[in-house]
């Protein structure tokens, strides 16, 4: 019986009830130890094998986590679903992953979707057009477990995993100003996510902190589309008022500056520098020169949710998910693109 045998076969070798089997296997305490061994050693040689989505229906749940992300091309999102991978197969669960595409409609829909039961429930990271987080208020109001990550939405009382984006941000653009740069622009996606506003502050406070004013031609909020943001990021550096250093907000407008370099005259390090949040390390490293990064802990992040929701889901009268925002921080690896040799 090399295949196994189901629950009413492993039953009728007991010649007991199929409910009295699935108990002792379910270690209730309306079975007596001496039953319970009996059962277990009994499936143990008939390789007695249980059925996951027959138990998901009798436990009325799906065994699923929804990851919800803004892109899959983005390293940092990708690395942050192996995070929750890791931790989630272990306790027998699967992962449905949706990209918003950056496109706000395309998130409400799919909140939607995950309402009707679809998952057990969610990781988040909004798109950069979320401002109206109705569609996410609902969501929680109607008790569905819910852990934000990266793009996090404060009003909602519910646990966000972060990294220290002021402190980076701040630490980011002081090293520039200690590279000689005066004139650093600071590129982002959206003024409306609680990252970019974070970085901005820190970009803000450092340039104060050394005496410098900030020039608002010299914040650029790019696009979605590759093409645009290089030639937006083209004409800045061609313009009078060119900056002689870069913090990128996202890891894209730093390749996306890369590209847009080699369609001018100027050089990096030695006319402009540049560093930026980045999670691909290998991909840092590779480009030429090589890219000064604020790394984000992206697989840590994707563990702590996963690990945070499995306690929750899996153990007895757990609480609702604390009110909290954790901070798991970055690091900054000083590469060619900031250092003249």
């Amino acid at each position: 019986m090399s295949a196994g045998v189901n629950l009413k076969e492993l039953a009728a070798e007991l010649k007991l009830s199929p409910s009295t089997v699935s108990r002792a296997l379910n270690d209730s305490y309306e079975i007596s130890e001496a039953t319970k061994k009996k059962v277990i050693s009994m499936a143990e040689k008939l390789n007695y094998q249980p059925n996951p989505f027959a138990r998901s229906l009798r436990e009325n749940k799906s065994k699923t986590i929804a990851v919800v992300i803004p892109e899959r091309i983005s390293s940092f999102f990708s690395k942050v679903v192996d995070g929750i991978e890791e931790i989630t197969q272990q306790y027998g669960y699967h992962l449905l992953v949706y990209s918003t595409h950056e496109d706000v409609d395309r998130e409400k829909k799919i909140v939607n979707l995950l309402m009707n039961g679809r998952a057990d429930a969610i990781i988040m990271s909004v798109s950069s057009q979320t401002s109206d987080i109705s569609h996410l208020t609902r969501l929680h109001e109607r008790g569905f477990p819910l852990v934000f990550f990266d793009r996090i939405c404060a009003d909602i009382p519910t646990t966000k995993f972060i990294t220290n984006d002021y402190e980076s941000g701040f630490e980011g653009t002081k090293h520039l100003i200690q590279q000689g740069c005066r004139k650093i622009a600071f590129l982002m996606l959206s003024k409306e996510l609680s990252i970019t506003k974070d970085r901005y502050r820190g970009y803000l406070d450092a340039l104060k902190q050394a005496g410098l004013s900030p020039e608002p031609q010299l914040n650029i909020t790019c696009y979605q589309e590759e093409e645009q943001n290089v030639e937006a990021i083209r004409q800045l550096l061609i313009s009078p008022n060119r900056p002689d250093g870069i913090l990128s907000s996202v890891e894209k407008l730093a390749l996306a500056t890369y590209h847009a370099v080699k369609r001018t005259d100027l050089r990096i390090p030695d006319d402009l520098k540049i560093i930026s949040f980045f999670s691909n390390l290998s991909i840092a490293s590779l480009l030429h020169p090589s890219l000064t990064t604020i790394t984000q802990p992206a697989f840590s992040i994707g563990e702590e949710c996963a690990k945070l929701l499995m306690k929750k889901l899996t153990k007895p009268r757990q609480p609702d998910l604390p009110n909290q925002t954790i901070s798991i921080p970055s690091k900054i690896t000083i590469r060619s693109s900031t250092i003249v040799t």
